[in-house]
């Protein structure tokens, strides 16, 4: 049997001066707050560069005509959405229920025919564990006679996979890859659901509500 050789500074403290291990929930709530902190960062960026073309966010609240909108899905600039359940393709008797928050600010800016969209999702992945996917897109109403119907395109990068579900996701090595998501949706008002295909692995289910 081969030896390993493992460090025995523990032995050398005193009790009183050794360092306890981070617990996991420390580690989680410090993963939580940076990513909340980069995503206040963008929202913040993303209404500074609205800002130049529109009205202040705070007028825009403040006024009843923002709320009362006659297609509020077309104007709105926020949206939060739920993962409310996932259909596994392939099922395995390690896989979770997912859940998460998707929190999207879109642009008035177009590209491609489709409005440009940025955000960030915070969720629990199929194995249980606390992942993010912080991506940027386009979102397009392809549908002239049902324009609260829409198609959308993300890309961006998630974090979360590790251990020894790592692989389980493409280009992790370094538990960082590269994301690529679709979706379709339609809203009633400013309510609206969301179908997400998870590349190969599974499609999700979701609903939310649009903010002006």
């Amino acid at each position: 049997m081969p030896f390993q050789f493992r460090c025995t500074s523990r032995l050398l403290l005193p009790a009183s001066r050794r360092i306890a291990p981070r617990s996991a929930s420390t580690t989680l709530l410090r993963r939580v707050r940076a990513w909340l902190a980069l995503l206040a960062l963008g929202l913040a960026w993303g209404v500074a560069h609205a800002q130049s073309t529109e009205p202040s966010l705070g007028l825009v609240w403040a006024d009843k005509k923002a709320w009362e909108a006659p297609e509020p899905w077309r104007t709105d600039r926020f949206s939060v959405q739920i993962a409310l359940g996932t259909i596994h393709f392939s099922p395995d008797d390690a896989h979770q229920q997912s859940s998460g928050v998707d929190m999207e600010y879109r642009f008035n800016e177009h590209w491609l025919e489709g409005q440009w969209i940025g955000g960030l999702a915070l969720f629990t992945n199929s194995f249980g564990q606390f992942s993010q996917y912080l991506y940027g897109g386009l979102q397009w109403r392809p549908v002239a006679e049902h324009q609260p119907f829409y198609l959308k395109l993300t890309a961006g990068v998630i974090h979360g996979y590790h251990g020894q579900y790592q692989d389980k996701i493409p280009f992790n090595s370094t538990g960082f890859a590269p994301g690529i998501v679709p979706g379709a949706g339609y809203c009633w008002n400013r309510y609206c659901a969301e179908f997400i295909l998870l590349g190969f692995a599974a499609l999700q289910f979701t609903i939310g509500a649009t903010l002006p």
